[in-house]
């Protein structure tokens, strides 16, 4: 599955990181790139990263235990932590935004040109912005307001909206959990509402509560559910 081989990924990362940050980050200090600022790219373990307006970072942003937050109009590379949240303001250009135990925020008009990803922690992409590849998570709402993801949009035991016109131009997925100790689990609540538009399936491996707006377009509904489960509604929300 998708995210469970990258969350392991990410704890790779996060061990080479302990072992090579002394020689060129902070072991245990909080990083800041000012506004403006041309960088690298910086690294910590033991605190977070910060990126003014406008800088440009052409390398990596890393932490293991720390937050990651980018202000408008910076351009950077891949931001990914362990444990702690990334907050991207506006009209922002990155590539990978990875977390393990943390949400992630997009704000509007921002450029994603790689993937969106989580394992416990929400995901929102603000009205305007991209996401070239997959938005994922395993726990955690996942909610698209009038944004465009161009891969599947997936999760487990979270909910997913669109709303205000958004596009996923791959597929929705619902995974079925894994493992003995999940037991009965709430049903995730999946919302298509109105004007949004799923060029692929809503691909269901478990049941779920679906919700899809009339005027909502869908590829289709696969797996333990069919479009007849759908519930149609009017108006902004069920």
């Amino acid at each position: 599955m998708m995210m469970l081989v990258n969350r392991c990924a990410v704890t790779g990362a996060a061990l080479a990181l302990l072992l090579a940050v002394p020689a060129y980050g902070s072991m245990n200090k909080s990083v800041n790139i000012a506004a403006g600022e041309d960088s690298s790219g910086a690294s910590t373990v033991n605190g977070s990263i910060s990126v003014g307006q406008g800088a440009t970072v052409t390398g990596a942003l890393e932490t293991v235990n720390g937050s990651i937050r980018i202000d408008h109009d910076a351009r950077i590379g891949d931001a990914e932590t362990v444990n702690g949240a990334i907050r991207v303001a506006e009209k922002v250009h990155s590539k990978n935004l990875t977390t393990v135990n943390g949400s992630i925020r997009v704000g509007a008009g921002t450029t994603v040109d790689g993937s969106v990803e989580t394992v416990n922690g929400r995901i929102d992409v603000g009205k305007g912005s991209s996401v070239a590849s997959d938005v994922g998570n395993i726990n955690g709402r996942i909610e698209l307001t009038g944004s465009q993801v161009g891969g599947d949009v997936s999760t487990v035991g979270g909910d997913v909206e669109l709303a205000d016109g958004a596009v996923v131009r791959g597929d929705i997925i619902v995974r079925k959990p894994g493992g003995w100790n999940w037991g009965k689990q709430r049903k995730p609540r999946i919302v298509i509402g109105p004007g949004s538009r799923v060029e692929g399936a809503i691909r269901l491996e478990r049941e779920v509560e679906l919700y899809i707006s009339e005027s909502a377009e869908v590829g289709g509904v696969e797996g333990v559910m069919t479009m007849d489960n759908a519930v149609r509604f009017r108006g902004k929300r069920p």
